[in-house]
């Protein structure tokens, strides 16, 4: 079939290697330009956190994060970063004051799904035997199931891939101002397909009721003194931070969700909250250096759910929010299942 994609973001690029292996021939649309520096995947640290979601996150999006840990690997085969994937639990922890909070996140869990009683509580001894980077805290959970994808390689590989194609034509900075019925209109010029799919995220704000902008903000930090190898995250009262590591001792710092479709330079008191507590997570983040300090805005709808919607010759998906890189694979997955292309 010959199809049309609005809007080559994360799911826009899983769809599209998804319907390339079914031998379609793609047609993209962006108006960002092909490497998608301006796509909220490209910001995202891309933390497979099936449990850590949980607290704030529907069983539903276990389901599917379960689901797309599983896909994963395929896509990135696909173009060709097999090792922008890693699978070796993740860690939870707090300081002393806030271990009621690291207590309460861990019993919500437990609430919310049986699987959660395989989550391990970690004393300092073998905390220190998995993470020895991490030996001042006393107590911490281990996750054994959660990961992560290299996020900005998978964009920049996918860009490549996708680009090189001999079935897909890209029609970089191009503003979709409409989709309907098997088309795509461009500066009122119509394209026609088989079949569309709008994949805009907040582009798609005048055709999806209820879409908003969720504000994130990240740091990258070099920090050569320090070695965690697993994605980290320390709980608080006022935030809960992440530290996502990357190759040659780099890792990706957020915490920040602000209602708010601003995506303005990062805040003072933002980079001053998750910069004091990265330091007090390990004391070489004090000579750190940092590399970047960005903002996005995640396509969110009223119930923080994504949203598959099939329409005549067209299917809309929107609405991942912040569980893009855990959800994506298996939301495509659903949507093209449903036998839309049949």
């Amino acid at each position: 079939m010959n199809i049309g994609i609005a809007g080559i973001g994360l799911v826009g690029r899983v769809l599209a290697l998804n319907l390339l292996r079914q031998g379609h021939t793609l047609t993209l649309f962006d108006e960002d330009a092909a490497y998608g520096d301006k796509a909220a995947g490209m910001t995202a640290a891309g933390m497979l956190a099936v449990f850590a979601e949980l607290e704030s996150a529907e069983s539903v999006i276990f389901e599917h994060g379960n689901r797309s840990i599983v896909l994963w690997p395929d896509l990135l085969e696909q173009v060709g970063i097999s090792d922008a994937y890693q699978q070796t639990g993740s860690i939870i922890t707090a300081h002393p004051q806030d271990y009621n909070e690291l207590d309460h996140f861990i019993e919500t869990l437990k609430s919310k799904v049986p699987e959660a009683s395989e989550i391990k509580l970690l004393d300092r001894r073998e905390l220190t035997q998995l993470e020895p980077d991490l030996a001042q805290h006393a107590k911490a959970f281990f996750i054994p199931q959660e990961g992560q994808v290299d996020a900005q390689r998978f964009m920049q590989a996918s860009s490549y891939y996708l680009m090189r194609h001999d079935k897909v034509k890209w029609h970089q900075n191009t503003k979709v101002s409409d989709i309907s019925s098997g088309s795509i209109v461009i500066e009122k010029k119509v394209h026609h397909f088989d079949w569309v799919f709008d994949a805009r995220g907040l582009g798609a704000n005048e055709q999806v009721e209820n879409l908003r902008g969720v504000r994130g903000e990240v740091l990258w930090l070099d920090a050569p003194e320090v070695n965690i190898t697993r994605p980290t995250r320390m709980l608080h009262p006022r935030y809960k931070i992440y530290i996502v590591p990357r190759e040659n001792n780099r890792y990706v710092i957020g915490a920040t969700e602000i209602e708010s479709e601003d995506k303005s330079s990062v805040s003072v008191r933002s980079s001053l909250e998750l910069l004091s507590a990265v330091y007090s997570m390990h004391s070489g983040f004090g000579e750190a250096r940092i590399v970047k300090m960005l903002t996005n805005c995640r396509p969110t709808l009223r119930d923080n759910l994504p949203k598959i919607e099939h329409g005549e010759k067209t299917t809309r998906i929107n609405g991942l929010y912040r569980h893009g890189y855990l959800l994506a694979p298996a939301i495509v997955e659903k949507a093209l299942k449903e036998g839309v292309l049949k």
